[in-house]
């Protein structure tokens, strides 16, 4: 049975972007008899705001989407990322990074899908564990798994490059989790058989493959769609004010026939669909 999920963060109101992310979910899951679950991402420190979780909820009801099961949070799953990440430590696979962002961005050598590659200036360094994040040796962690594979419904197979990222965080210092850490357990944990997304987040989908491997998670098929876009080129964002799907609905807007209009490709003026995927190295 196939199992999708939408994934929000409750750091701020709902937009198009979203409606579309889980309108792709929603419909690939009822077309093919499946679950749509709902899962709220609330461990992103002081950003997470607990108001916001049901406001998306009449947000989707609001489109005319219904979800299965209960609604999940990640707050009530520190346990199982704290266990995975104590796992990989004892493993050898895992160090502790107390490098700030503006010394990673000095001192790296290159450029990768999240930006400046982290360099390795903590890795073999003895650092106290509190206040630290950590980083999973990449290097390390490849040996251990050997060359590995996932399968994305619009792009075909890939070779996953997780070392593109370099040595990613998987322990925040103001997070129990990274993203990479958290969304790859979490997705688990529901038991989702395809993961959709924007195409924006197709290259994490290599450091989440490599995890899998890692802590004998099941594999499942990806589905990253075209995002939407600004006039500039830019996909809509919260933190530049795209306009929210609570205001619409409080304005009396249709939410049904707003829905339709997304599935139909038509958008308001001004937004449009990404060329094309993200899936070159």
């Amino acid at each position: 049975m196939i199992v999708t999920r939408f994934a929000p963060s409750p750091n701020g109101h709902l937009h198009l972007g979203h409606a579309l992310s889980a309108i792709v979910a929603h419909d690939l899951a009822r077309k093919a008899g499946g679950q749509f679950r709902l899962r709220i991402e609330d461990i992103d420190g002081e950003r997470s705001r607990a108001e916001l979780a049901a406001e998306f909820e009449s947000d989707l009801a609001w489109l005319g989407l219904t979800w299965d099961g209960p609604v999940v949070r990640q707050s009530a799953r520190l346990t199982a990322y704290a266990a995975a990440a104590d796992r990989l430590r004892a493993e050898g696979l895992l160090y502790p990074c107390t490098c700030t962002r503006g010394e990673v961005a000095a001192a790296a050598q290159r450029t990768g899908p999240d930006g400046p590659v982290y360099p390795g200036t903590c890795r073999g360094r003895l650092h106290p564990a509190e206040g630290a994040a950590w980083r999973l040796d990449m290097a390390a962690a490849l040996t251990r798994t050997g060359p590995l594979v996932w399968t994305d419904e619009r792009a075909g197979e890939q070779s996953a490059r997780p070392d593109l990222f370099g040595d990613v965080v998987l322990v925040r210092k103001d997070a129990p989790a990274s993203y990479h850490l958290a969304a790859t357990l979490d997705d688990a944990a529901d038991g989702v058989t395809l993961v959709t997304r924007g195409a924006d987040l197709f290259a994490a989908t290599h450091v989440h493959r490599l995890l899998q491997a890692l802590l004998g998670l099941p594999v499942p098929r990806w589905h990253h769609h075209r995002v939407l876009v600004t006039p500039d080129g830019r996909k809509l964002a919260k933190r530049r004010d795209a306009p929210s799907l609570a205001d619409r609905r409080r304005s009396g807007e249709n939410g049904h026939a707003l829905a339709d209009s997304l599935r139909a490709g038509r958008f308001p003026a001004g937004i449009s669909l990404s060329q094309r995927l993200d899936n070159e190295p």
